[in-house]
């Protein structure tokens, strides 16, 4: 299953996500008994794309080893 999620446009491809994600942290609440588990995942993948950005950007610079 491949799903496009793009978390800053707003098309229809973002919404089927958006609806996906809903979903899947209502289902996520209901087996922990924590409604809060939605709102959790959200914050996971927040961070999880942060993470990443900053590895882009940290990998973007030459390090001080391999400048010219």
């Amino acid at each position: 299953m491949y799903l496009l999620f793009m978390p800053d446009n707003n098309n229809n491809n973002n919404n089927n996500a958006r609806a996906f994600l809903d979903d899947l942290g209502r289902r996520i609440s209901v087996l922990s008994g924590d409604d809060s588990e939605r709102l959790f995942l959200f914050q996971r993948i927040s961070v999880a794309i942060q993470r990443f950005n900053a590895v882009l950007l940290h990998d973007g610079f030459p390090s001080e080893d391999h400048q010219d």
